[in-house]
């Protein structure tokens, strides 16, 4: 009996599960940065930028799967369609200043629900009808 060693096949490209690609996947993301898909509207982008975002150059990263139809205007911004005719960009923001913006609204929503809950716990929630005070 001889041992037959199985190698992987040489010069094909690696399988990457359907998963972790499409169309809006982002590969090539530098570390300590928070990436974000913006659509090109109205005044979104210098919204965004105005809040520490940076529009990302076409030769810093890669979107969606590879295709050999896909134009690109190097050295420019990351513009794409993501459909009906619209285009859209990818910007990003140091993670250090994402988290803070996450940590605001997550902290703006506790207090939303904190005062949800007082409200119902005051008895001005959950009755109608003839139940209802009409003071």
């Amino acid at each position: 009996m001889t041992d037959t060693i199985v190698k992987s096949p040489r010069g094909r490209t690696k399988r990457v599960s359907q998963i972790h690609r499409g169309p809006l996947s982002v590969r090539g993301k530098e570390n300590g940065w928070h990436y974000r898909i913006v659509n090109d509207t109205d005044d979104r982008i210098l919204e965004f930028q105005e809040g520490g975002y940076e529009v990302v150059k076409d030769t810093d990263v890669s979107i969606g799967d590879k295709r050999v139809d896909k134009s690109s205007n190097l050295g420019g911004a990351k513009h794409f369609a993501v459909g009906g005719g619209q285009k859209a960009v990818l910007m990003r923001i140091k993670q250090e200043w994402y988290d803070e913006d996450q940590a605001l609204k997550a902290s703006q929503i506790a207090e939303q629900e904190l005062a949800m809950k007082k409200d119902a716990l005051d008895g001005h929630y959950g009755k109608f009808g003839r139940d209802r005070n009409l003071d």
